[in-house]
């Protein structure tokens, strides 16, 4: 065990997590020059593309030392985006220590700070990276003092490296294995085993990735999950290269994955904790969070032919994101569809790719909508989620929705524009403090449903995209929301409808009316599309019906027969205007539900 080393790499956005995995692996000859590719242990090609990492990835390296000995390193590549932090959580419960990568440009920022709380909170061991050294806006000294006064680690332990060009990946590796510790735990204890991660095989079912604690676990052992309760026989083990290597036995200490019959994702939590069935250890390992959705859309199939198909491919994403949840949904308008949860909007945005990707599908989202707690009268305590689930406004007695604790960092030139943005998303108790030199860290409370829809946009354009933004869910509080419907041709449509605070109400209707005047064709007759609360109209834009030129045929003549058809053209649409019923093409809800940057 003493030549074991498990760790992690954190950091905020585009920092250089994956970067400097892959320089560390091709430093320790796990694949070779022919073989490799950027982002290697990004394995989904969305993740490439954005250059992003979404599913923290495992590798075994195997590392040869100064001092002649060789070490076992278990590397595991986490994301960096605040809505995959349940990710990063799980791989540090697996992990002795962690190197913090701060970018020597753009210096310690949101995510940084939040990752550094969740490392601190599994006592892990931290090694501070300053990367990038090789950009001609690289300040390693300002970074060091940040380093100093924004996490408390020590600024000369930090290393300096670019894992661009490969500068300091010798020193890294290094400090790995003489300043990080060593797992413990005992191989003759009760088992218990960490289950991290799982991700599906066509061909073997479920795959566990797992880190033991205590105890030996072998082959053909039946195993049993402490919180489902189910019982299984461990048909295959191994180390996690880039290709598994199976081995015979895993013992305390190790990382590695387990194959043992399990076939969906429903018989599993990520996080729970294996042990032997005939001699169980007394209690599961502490720690464990279950990720709970904080936005919610619902997803319906743009024809309804593909909604069993809809329903078997979000099955077969929920084993490898343990966080998607989702249920039958209906709507009068898109007709049968699923409600989903997801950890925030590029979770959201994430999972509406991969399903358009890998599955084929077509898709059409609501608008993302966040829990709100509803008191009624008669004391019922009731959630919802669904606009259309909100009770009568007279049956509540009160309301509470969701708050978030933001912490932006931005450069100090960009303080006026970010106070009024927070001003504008109904913030309270705004404060900040200097972090260095021209530097600024704001603290706020807010609302999250009014950070939906394009707080981070915003943020990122008026500070010419140096801000950087994090929050965790604080608690609830009391609001006025109101549920706004929106009615095409008098009539309500279902999967419009949306909860928003009282204020923004009626802006919200009238771009929804107005998006909707532009995207719906014309028909024969007016039709207006109205904005309401309850009874009351707030909103109203009217698309203009089609003028038939009724007297094209008559040449001259008396005006009177001209009349005489106009009027009957009138008579004829009031008629019409009774009887017709609008159909609302897919383009105008998706434009009604398309951000204003996305418009631009």
């Amino acid at each position: 065990m003493e030549d074991i080393r498990n760790f992690c790499i954190i950091a905020h956005i585009d920092h250089g997590k994956s970067t400097l995995a892959d320089r560390l692996i091709q430093a320790c000859g796990a694949v070779s020059d022919r073989d490799f590719r950027d982002q290697i242990l990004d394995s989904m090609d969305i993740e490439r593309e954005r250059g992003i990492t979404i599913k923290s990835n495992t590798i075994m390296l195997d590392y040869e030392a100064k001092d002649g000995k060789t070490y076992r390193l278990n590397l595991i590549d986490t994301p960096g985006h605040v809505d995959f932090s349940h990710e990063v959580r799980r791989s540090l419960m697996s992990c002795e220590g962690a190197l913090v990568i701060v970018d020597a440009a753009q210096g310690v920022e949101a995510q940084t700070v939040a990752n550094l709380y969740l490392a601190l909170e599994y006592d892990l061991e931290l090694l501070p990276i300053i990367n990038k050294i090789d950009l001609i806006a690289a300040d390693p000294d300002r970074v060091r003092e940040e380093i100093d006064s924004d996490l408390g680690l020590d600024p000369f332990e930090a290393i300096e490296c670019s894992a661009k060009k490969g500068i300091g990946i010798e020193e890294i590796l290094e400090a790995v294995v003489t300043k990080l510790p060593p797992p413990v735990g005992d191989a003759k204890a009760k088992l218990q085993v960490l289950i991290f991660d799982a991700h599906y095989d066509s061909y073997r079912g479920v795959i566990l990735h797992c880190r033991v604690k205590e105890g030996t676990l072998r082959l053909k052992q039946k195993i049993r999950f402490m919180h489902t309760k189910s019982e299984y026989v461990v048909d295959e083990l191994g180390f996690v290269k880039l290709e598994p290597e199976s081995r015979k036995m895993l013992e305390a200490g190790d990382v590695g994955y387990i194959v043992c019959g399990v076939k969906t994702i429903r018989d599993v939590a990520i996080g729970d904790t294996l042990t032997l069935a005939d001699d169980p250890a007394p209690e599961p390992l502490p720690g464990y969070k279950e990720a709970k959705p904080v936005v919610f859309s619902s997803l319906y199939p743009m024809t309804r032919d593909d909604y069993e198909d809809l329903a078997k491919a979000l099955e077969k994403l929920s084993i490898n994101d343990a966080s998607l949840t989702f249920e039958k949904d209906t709507s009068a308008a898109l007709g049968f569809g699923f409600r989903c949860g997801f950890l925030g909007l590029l979770h959201l945005d994430i999972i509406q790719e991969r399903l358009s990707r890998e599955f084929g599908m077509s898709l059409l989202l609501t608008a993302p909508s966040v829990l709100y707690r509803i008191q009624l009268m008669d004391g019922e305590l009731i959630e919802v989620d669904n606009p259309s689930y909100f009770p009568d406004p007279s049956t509540i007695k009160e309301l509470q929705e969701p708050f978030i604790k933001a912490a932006i960092i931005i450069p100090e030139a960009f303080l006026g524009q970010v106070m009024e943005l927070c001003r504008e998303h109904r913030a309270d108790e705004t404060t900040f403090q200097y972090l260095s030199v021209g530097r600024i860290e704001v603290k706020s409370e807010m609302p999250l449903g009014e950070v939906l829809f394009d707080f981070y946009d915003k943020l990122k354009n008026v500070t010419r995209g140096y801000g950087s933004f994090d929050y965790e869910v604080k608690d609830y509080r009391t609001s006025d929301i109101v549920k706004v419907d929106i009615l095409v041709n008098r009539e309500q449509v279902d999967a419009l409808a949306q909860l928003v605070h009282r204020d923004k109400a009626r802006p919200r209707a009238l771009k929804y009316c107005e998006r909707l005047a532009e995207t719906i064709p014309k028909q024969q007759f007016k039709i207006p599309i109205q904005g309401a609360i309850g009874g009351n109209i707030i909103a109203r834009t009217t698309i203009n019906a089609f003028r038939k030129d009724v007297t094209a045929k008559c040449y001259g003549g008396d005006i009177s027969r001209k009349r005489k058809l106009l009027e009957k053209q009138k008579k004829g649409k009031k008629k019409m205007k009774t009887i017709g019923s609008v159909d609302i093409p897919q383009e105008a809800f998706l434009a009604v539900l398309r951000s204003d940057t996305d418009k631009k």
